[in-house]
C-alpha cells in the first residue's frame, strides 16, 4: 500500500520537514512518486521510518543511521553487522530504562513522603521530616552505588 506524505506525518507523528530531510540525506531511500511528482511512502518506508525514529530516540547520530540504512540496502552480506548495531542499541535502551526505573523509585518514594506528611499533620511535621530525611539520604546513597 502507498501513503501520501500527509498521511505519513499524521500516522507516525513526524513532520514533513523531517521526511524530506531523511530523503535528502539518503537515510530514507527509494521514495516513490506519483504521476504528479508527489511522494508516496510504502509499507517498507513506514517500517524504515519507525526504526529511524527509534534509533534517533536512543541517541544514534544521523550519520550512523545513514550508515545503518545503507547497510540494509546491501542485503545479506551485512546482516551480522546490522545485528551488532541493533544489539548495541538494545543495551543503550536497557541502560536508560534502568536509570528511569531508579528515578521512578525516587519519585514514588517522594510522593509517599508527601502523602505521609499530609496524614501526620502539623504537630508531627518536624519529627517526621528529621526521621524521613535520614532514610531518604541512605536510600539515595544505595541507589548511587548501583
Amino acid at each position: 500500500m502507498n501513503y501520501p506524505t500527509k498521511k505519513v506525518t499524521e500516522k507516525l507523528n513526524v513532520s514533513m520537514h523531517t521526511l524530506r530531510y531523511y530523503e535528502k540525506e539518503g537515510i530514507l531511500p527509494s521514495i516513490a512518486r506519483d504521476k504528479n511528482g508527489n511522494r508516496e511512502y510504502s509499507d517498507l518506508n513506514l517500517e524504515q521510518l519507525l526504526l529511524i525514529r527509534c534509533m534517533r530516540s536512543t541517541g544514534m547520530s544521523i550519520a550512523y543511521i545513514k550508515k545503518f540504512m545503507a547497510m540494509c540496502m546491501e542485503g545479506h552480506s551485512s546482516v551480522s553487522s546490522r545485528k551488532e548495531i541493533i544489539l548495541l542499541q538494545k543495551k543503550i535502551i536497557e541502560d536508560r530504562k534502568k536509570e528511569l526505573d531508579e528515578n521512578l523509585e525516587v519519585v514514588n518514594w517522594k510522593l509517599q513522603y508527601y502523602q505521609d506528611l499530609e496524614n501526620k499533620g502539623p504537630e508531627e511535621y518536624d519529627s517526621f521530616i528529621t526521621k524521613e530525611h535520614g532514610k531518604f539520604f541512605e536510600r539515595m546513597v544505595d541507589l548511587l552505588k548501583k
